[in-house]
């Protein structure tokens, strides 16, 4: 199992102009080998680099790994952007999104990540130290800092390439690790439902409340001050907004992280599977009026999704993915499905047996029976590609069940 492992670098400001240097180097030769893959529609490997090699080596000073490097992440890039096209990422065909796309070449930022091989950077994990290879020559004893469960990870399972990051002037280098996997349990004695909403970011079928209405008074406060800055539009508040236009993120991402391993953790100890609402393409389905849209979009649940995917494949524990149609208007106890049962956001009432609950905890438990029901009839929990493999298959149709339900046991 393939997981990401991110350490931040701690350049001199030397070590920092040397590393900048390279990135723009990389992407400036990257965005002209697209020109000419674009131009003489040639958008593989080998067959871009004789056209390109020579000249990336010549123009930019860069060495063979790196020049080939480069080529690989041209041809990479048009690879996913065909994928993109072909399952409707960027529209249908015709539209102005989708001819956006196709009629010039991918330009890549100054600043984008370049990939790295063994040959180009070499660890040092107990001194906390990398070599790094740059269009300066090779720039030795770069500091590093990472918690000690990353060192471990980085000593015992680092295989393949890392990728050089700068972001809002931070470097970072994401290494890849083999992980091992549990063994998977073939055998749960039931599913852990989770339903997914707008007030409470997560609740359990156990009736566990994991992000709730304390998160989303602080999002309205960010939301409201970053309003306030973008009106005000002085020097003063486009630095203000800069400093925080990443805090939003973070946060999700740290509470994602916390929800994910929090059910991870309790279904392992139970014995039970996962059950997931599969919410692909809810942002298309479903519309809202303008006051609600930024409430609806501004939480990743497909982050949150992942998260819990990856974390229980290391755990050995199932996933399995339900249909979530009528999920909130159906009785976990009768079945009964009526608009009218959900009196309320926060109260579910059902109108023919009078089973009353918390509306999340009912739609949780509808999941988990659907998940149990799937499970019982023959469904199998299978792992979702890793991000490597994600590109090649994205333009394949997900396999579904005899019942219409996705089943995936995660992965990152």
């Amino acid at each position: 199992m393939k997981l990401v492992v991110q350490v931040k670098l701690l350049p001199t400001p030397v070590q920092a102009t040397a590393l900048e240097a390279t990135l723009h180097a990389c992407n400036e030769a990257a965005t002209w080998a697209s020109g000419v893959a674009f131009e003489k529609d040639v958008k593989r490997n080998f067959a871009l680099r004789e056209h390109t090699y020579g000249e990336i080596k010549a123009r930019w000073g860069l060495g063979a790994q790196a020049a080939q490097h480069v080529i690989k992440k041209t041809c990479d890039a048009y690879a996913t952007l065909k994928a993109n096209l072909r399952v409707g990422n960027l529209g249908r065909p015709g539209s102005k999104r989708y001819r956006k796309a196709i009629e010039k070449p991918i330009v890549f930022r100054a600043e984008g990540a370049q990939p790295y091989d063994d040959r180009m950077l070499s660890w040092q994990i107990a001194e906390r130290r990398v070599s790094v290879w740059t269009v300066a020559g090779r720039v030795k004893d770069v500091a590093f800092t990472a918690s000690p469960k990353q060192l471990a990870a980085l000593a015992l399972y680092r295989r393949g390439e890392s990728d050089l990051v700068c972001r809002d002037g931070m470097w970072f280098l994401n290494a890849t690790c083999e992980v091992p996997e549990a063994e998977p349990n073939t055998d749960p004695v039931d599913f852990l439902g989770l339903d997914l909403g707008i007030v409470n970011i997560a609740t359990t079928s156990d009736g566990e409340i994991l992000a709730g209405r304390e998160l989303n008074r602080i999002r309205v406060r960010e939301r409201r001050l970053r309003s306030k800055l973008q009106k005000k539009n002085t020097p003063s508040a486009k630095r203000r907004l800069k400093k925080r236009r990443r805090k939003e993120a973070r946060r999700a991402k740290d509470i994602n992280h916390k929800i994910a391993k929090h059910v991870v953790a309790e279904a392992e100890r139970t014995g039970r599977g996962i059950a997931l609402e599969d919410l692909t393409g809810i942002r298309e389905r479903v519309r809202l009026r303008k006051p609600q849209r930024a409430t609806h979009s501004s939480w990743s649940f497909a982050q949150l999704g992942s998260f819990i995917a990856y974390k229980a494949r290391r755990a050995g524990v199932p996933v399995v993915y339900v249909d979530p149609a009528y999920t909130s208007r159906a009785c976990a106890e009768c079945g009964h499905i009526d608009k009218a049962n959900r009196v309320s956001q926060a109260r579910f009432a059902c109108r023919n047996c009078g089973f009353v609950d918390q509306a999340d905890r009912n739609g949780s438990r509808n999941i988990r029976a659907r998940a149990w029901e799937l499970w019982r009839s023959g469904a199998q929990s299978t792992a979702p590609a890793p991000p490597s493999e994600r590109g090649r298959r994205a333009g394949r149709k997900r396999s579904t069940t005899a019942s219409g339900a996705r089943c995936a046991s995660p992965s990152l």
